[in-house]
């Protein structure tokens, strides 16, 4: 594995999240939340998980690692009792519509960049990557825009599973992974994807008492500082910050071949008007 691929790697994950987490921020989420009868968790869970099949919650819950266990099973309990399918193919009329009034008529540029991914999936090595699995044996659309969704769904959740690996060598359970990504750095300039404490809460199921008792558990390891009301890592908490994602990049790179990286530069242009739509967090529309 060469450091070139790991900065491909990192490339992918930082260019290309946005096609993927449309479907999680989008006009249609509540009309499919209503046709559904689902809260947002539930369709959450559902839409997420529904290509590991009619399994339990229990294995939902250690996928997504950072969620309470409870609020899944309950999530994922609901979602069954509407049915996956149903689940499955709301979410693809969703984003079917989402993609046609962001990204147009482009279909003719979307279907060029297909086979090679189709084919960068299919060769990804799956053993101990439970969800990127599941999600690289799903259906391939046959609509141009929703078969790269999916396509950037299954490198995504299997990006997703390397990292998991790493913070589980690194004896950072659920809770604490996400109460450690979501501290403060003692470098500011880092740029990085965080949520705020109150939507790691609201999202991902936990309470206050979990959120400070994980605070003190990494103070405790010296790998931070603070309190429940704002928490820093340490010089050793940002030193293994780092080597978890240097370790996530080197671990996905290596079984991704070096013409990605001339793939995501093709992909980018069909990502901009996403962001420029202003539909996602963080975003403003523009134009």
């Amino acid at each position: 594995m060469t450091t070139d691929q790991a900065a491909i790697a990192r490339r992918a994950y930082d260019s290309l999240e946005p096609f993927h987490v449309l479907t999680y921020f989008n006009p249609g989420v509540g009309a499919a939340q209503k046709d559904l009868g689902l809260d947002g968790h539930a369709l959450y869970v559902g839409g997420r998980a529904c290509a590991l099949g009619e399994t339990t919650g229990a294995v939902v819950a250690a996928t997504f690692y950072n969620f309470a266990p409870g609020l899944i099973v309950d999530s994922w309990e609901r979602a069954r009792a509407v049915g996956l399918a149903a689940i499955d193919d709301r979410r693809y009329a969703m984003l079917d519509e989402q993609y046609r009034a962001i990204l147009g008529d482009a279909d003719e540029q979307i279907a060029p960049l297909l086979p090679e991914y189709a084919a960068i999936v299919a060769a990804l090595p799956l053993s101990g990557r439970p969800l990127g699995g599941a999600w690289a044996s799903t259906p391939i659309p046959e609509v141009p825009h929703l078969a790269l969704w999916r396509h950037l769904t299954a490198l995504r959740e299997w990006r997703g599973d390397n990292h998991i690996a790493e913070l589980v060598s690194h004896e950072l359970n659920g809770l604490d992974a996400g109460v450690f990504h979501e501290a403060e750095l003692p470098d500011p300039t880092v740029q990085r994807h965080v949520m705020s404490k109150p939507m790691f809460l609201l999202t991902r199921g936990w309470s206050e008492d979990d959120w400070s008792a994980s605070v003190d558990r990494l103070a405790q390891r010296g790998l931070a500082t603070g309190d429940a009301q704002s928490h820093r890592l340490t010089d050793a908490g940002y030193g293994l910050y780092q080597d978890i994602e240097r370790r996530t990049d080197e671990v996905t790179g290596a079984s991704l071949p070096a013409s990605f990286a001339a793939l995501i530069e093709q992909t980018r242009p069909l990502v901009k008007p996403i962001l420029d739509a202003g539909v996602l967090p963080g975003t403003k529309k523009k134009g």
